[in-house]
């Protein structure tokens, strides 16, 4: 159990992570856009894919909330496909960055 709660911290703490630096991206190249009318053509992809990214770290959250009200309230934990799936899901956003 006290390893699922570290991986659970991990995983937690690198959302917030991922999110914050994302954030920080988004704000920076959101003032670049509003400096030109033109220039939304130019980096408008890149915000969207900002958004995709915070969009996949809500994602992971409603994902670790899930699971850990399933092990809240079926007191079995979870099973090794959601763990694996948990796992995917971080690693696929690390691997994007």
């Amino acid at each position: 159990m006290k390893d699922l709660n570290d991986y659970i911290n991990k995983a937690t703490q690198n959302i917030k992570e991922d999110r914050a630096a994302t954030k920080a991206l988004l704000v920076t190249l959101l003032k670049y856009m509003t400096a030109q009318d033109d220039r939304h053509k130019e980096v408008g992809m890149i915000a969207a894919k900002y958004v995709e990214t915070l969009q996949r770290s809500n994602e992971q959250l409603v994902k670790l909330a899930s699971l850990i009200q399933k092990q809240t309230f079926s007191g079995k934990g979870i099973t090794e496909d959601e763990k694996d799936e948990l796992f995917d899901m971080i690693q696929s956003e690390k691997s994007e960055d």
